[in-house]
């Protein structure tokens, strides 16, 4: 397996830390339009790895599909995993078949409002313009993994090994993630793209239930405290709009899915200002005769996520929620969930726990691709794969070393 990792960002540095410890790929060229970031992260990996010779820098466009096919030529690269925030999934995606590469990505492509009826009705959905390219992957013998983070990714994994393993009838798959993170000497740092955090936080979010299909909602709406394993606690979740919900029931079968991201407060209100004014926007406007995206300035106004690591403490969490109807018949409610401690990511690969946890999934991924493990053809997302190979080489001690939970819960009350 060659691998050519489209992104030096954040997610892309801690993919390339995590794939080093792991001996199933020949060559990883780190590639970013901004080649110096990526000569960083090659840098970072052989200072902790200091005879592997399998990584090497590239500078590549992810704007233009041509740049990312000759990127595949030039290296002869099997697959193409795509690090960057989701404007560039469908150059990306393209250019990879264009240059013969299996793809995979933990960002699926951008969404549209329903002109009309946004918060009702689905337009464009997250990742449409994929989805509708699955026969004609199939027909190449070509596979795109799509939503392979941790959410989306893991959490579907989750998903399939529930409906697998655990129940008989599902009533909810509900994605549910929250953190304590602190980061030390800022008021306002985001641990994740603030670009891709505007997008899914302000668009709105998508529902599915099976007598109606998918239905929208408006942003933050039906709050709920969920207490998070680990020490987190009781953290307030909000709908989001997320791959998970556009994924999971299109592969399993469930009455209804959801997605609710503990956001905080503060949190909250900082994107509703930022939507107040206008700066969650991404066309450009004229600043003294210079065109500028308002959603690129708030970006280039806060740190970026990667270098946040020796600043942050606490943990975060992601996992999916599942009730209904256990293999014995009786009512069941389970959370399946991964923790971890940014103090662990940081010392295990020197990356900070959010980017961490979101690289660490693709790479599990494409170990079970290059083993033969996990094989296909098509557009799918993670739950079209068995999910114990997953879960079971992500906690090994010989694997990933990194385990996951399962915590039984008190089923809730039926309505009188």
């Amino acid at each position: 397996m060659r691998i050519l990792l489209i992104g030096a960002g954040g997610v892309g540095d801690a993919v390339a830390r995590i794939a080093a410890r792991r001996s199933f790929f020949e060559s990883l060229v780190v590639s970013d339009y901004d080649l110096a970031r990526a000569e960083r992260t090659v840098a970072a990996v052989r200072e902790r790895h200091p005879d592997d010779e399998r990584f090497r820098a590239d500078r590549v466009d992810a704007s233009s599909a041509e740049a990312v096919a000759e990127a595949v030529r030039r290296h002869g690269a099997t697959h193409v995993l795509n690090a960057v925030d989701p404007r560039f999934v469908m150059p990306i995606f393209d250019g990879a078949r264009q240059g013969g590469a299996d793809y995979l990505d933990m960002a699926m492509s951008l969404s549209r409002p329903h002109p009309e009826r946004p918060f009702t009705e689905t337009g464009v959905k997250l990742g449409d313009e994929q989805l509708a390219q699955h026969d004609a992957y199939v027909a190449e013998g070509r596979l795109a993994l799509v939503g392979i983070g941790v959410e989306p990714g893991l959490s579907d994994v989750f998903a399939r090994y529930a409906v697998d393993h655990l129940f008989s009838h599902v009533t909810e798959l509900g994605v549910r993630d929250g953190a304590n993170l602190a980061v030390a000497g800022y008021d306002f740092a985001p641990g994740f793209s603030i670009w891709t955090t505007i997008e899914e936080c302000l668009n709105p979010p998508v529902v599915y239930e099976r007598d109606r299909g998918w239905y929208t909602l408006e942003p933050f709406s039906e709050p709920e405290v969920f207490d998070f394993p680990g020490g987190i606690g009781p953290v307030e979740c909000v709908h989001v709009e997320h791959e998970e919900v556009l994924l999971m029931p299109r592969w399993l079968d469930a009455d209804k899915v959801t997605f609710k991201y503990g956001l905080g407060n503060e949190f909250i209100e900082v994107l509703k200002a930022l939507h107040k004014v206008g700066l969650d926007k991404t066309e450009p406007v004229s600043v003294k005769g210079v065109k500028v995206s308002p959603r690129d300035v708030v970006a280039a106004c806060l740190p970026d996520p990667a270098t946040l690591g020796d600043a942050m403490s606490g943990k975060t969490c992601a996992g999916l929620l599942v009730t209904g109807t256990g293999k014995d018949g009786q009512p069941r409610r389970v959370y399946l969930s991964h923790v971890v401690d940014n103090a662990d990511s940081m010392r295990i690969d020197g990356a900070q726990c959010v980017v961490w946890q979101t690289a660490l999934n693709p790479v599990v991924a494409l170990e079970l691709l290059a083993s033969g493990v996990w094989k296909g053809t098509g557009v799918l997302g993670p739950e079209a794969f068995d999910a114990v190979p997953f879960l079971d080489l992500l906690a090994s001690p010989d694997g990933y070393h990194s385990p996951w939970e399962l915590n039984e819960l008190e089923p809730e009350p039926s309505a009188p």
